[in-house]
């Protein structure tokens, strides 16, 4: 089972100004083929689908404990993509063409379709495929598509931090460009464990390191590139077995922390009265209070 705290991995800073477009390449960190939504689809139905777990339970832990953290980080991007785009337009009457704004910006789904906010979808609006999940059944097949995945990742990481300076878009970046480094790292150990090959030699794909980007330098200095978290109380403890000795790259002494991040606060979307949402006006929320109240019997 799955147990949700309401908070965000780390804090947001506020977004200084609206920028759709950059709003439209951060979609593809979510729901594009290299995505979170991909890397949290991948590794969940790996779990669910897992064979000879008890054997296996370092590799099952690991891969079970690494979904979890995928969630957050779906809610992340998501939550950077509402921020970005927060402001885009002005309320107005319907005549006066308050969405105007959004019929010249690359994604207009964003405008029509989700009240400016993000979508199950890549940079260019197309839907995310449950084709993108790969579940073989092979262990070592499967940890090596992993490794692969998060690859990929952090080179679409990379790109769209070069193509935005927006400081909310570029602070979420950075810090899943540490957290998906210590993804790559730990499915490279894995398949390690699992096969005798040093997978590590390869990394970091691409060859650069997380510290030539400003947004993530703070992150490697508080020592997350390290951590690797079970997203439970009690279960899960034996990644213990996989993640542990030293960091290749920086010498540092790898941790596994029993449950989740301490997290931070959940920002609040203002309404957008000319999308219509939440389509709540100040009448409305007199009655619905009312009814809240009388159903509570006070």
């Amino acid at each position: 089972m799955f147990e949700r705290i309401n908070k965000l991995q780390i804090e947001l800073p506020p977004s200084p100004y609206a920028d759709a477009n950059a709003a439209a390449a951060v979609q593809e960190l979510l729901g594009g083929k290299f995505g979170e939504m991909s890397t949290l689809n991948n590794y969940m139905y790996q779990s669910f689908n897992f064979r000879d777990r008890k054997r296996l339970k370092p590799f099952y832990d690991l891969v079970s404990s690494i979904t979890a953290e995928e969630f957050g980080h779906v809610e992340l991007v998501s939550t950077a993509i509402n921020m970005v785009l927060t402001g885009s337009t002005q309320p107005g009457p319907p005549d006066s063409t308050p969405l105007r704004e959004g019929v010249n910006k690359r994604n207009t789904y964003h405008f029509i379709a989700t009240a400016q906010t993000s979508l199950a979808g890549d940079s260019m609006g197309r839907a995310w495929t449950g084709d993108n999940v790969f579940s073989s059944g092979n262990l070592v097949l499967d940890l090596l598509h992993n490794f692969f995945l998060e690859c990929g990742a952090r080179t679409h990481k990379m790109r769209v931090y070069e193509m935005t300076d927006h400081p909310t878009a570029r602070e979420m970046i950075g810090y899943l460009l540490v957290r998906g480094g210590v993804h790559v790292l730990a499915y490279a150990k894995a398949l390690e464990i699992a096969t005798g090959v040093d997978v590590k030699k390869l990394i970091p794909i691409p060859d650069l390191s997380n510290n030539a980007f400003d947004a993530a330098r703070k992150f490697e200095a508080m020592g997350l590139g390290n951590k690797l978290y079970t997203f439970s109380p009690n279960d899960y403890k034996d990644i213990v077995l996989i993640w542990n000795g030293q960091n290749p790259q920086t010498g540092a002494q790898l941790e596994v922390i029993q449950g989740a991040p301490q997290g931070a606060p959940m920002p609040d979307l203002a309404p957008i009265p000319e999308e219509f949402a939440p389509g709540i006006s100040a009448e409305d929320f007199r009655e619905i209070a009312r009814r809240l109240q009388k159903n509570a019997g006070l």
